[in-house]
């Protein structure tokens, strides 16, 4: 069964742009992983929020993805590029 990710990502001012490079790296390595279905980036207009799209094909793709380098790298920097980030694992309904 699929799972689902939302996570919305605040950015702090002044770490924006390199906030950017390491969620935009996250993208074109995650997508390499063969359990990705999906993994999307957006970006809020006009504010320092990211927002991820993700769907894995299954919570032990999700597991193995979130012990990966460039996430570890990524979690180790957390608190010097982001306000707050909030994660919703979701069901799809239609």
């Amino acid at each position: 069964m699929s799972i689902y990710l939302t996570a919305i990502v605040k950015s702090k001012k002044e770490t924006k742009t390199a906030l950017r490079v390491v969620l935009l790296d996250m993208v074109v390595n995650s997508r390499k992983e063969e359990a990705c279905i999906q993994y999307d980036l957006h970006e809020s207009t006009g504010e320092d929020t990211f927002v991820f799209w993700e769907e894995w094909k299954d919570q032990a793709s999700l597991d193995l993805h979130n012990k990966q380098p460039y996430i570890l790298a990524f979690v180790a920097q957390v608190d010097k590029l982001t306000d707050d980030i909030v994660m919703y694992k979701t069901e799809k309904l239609a």
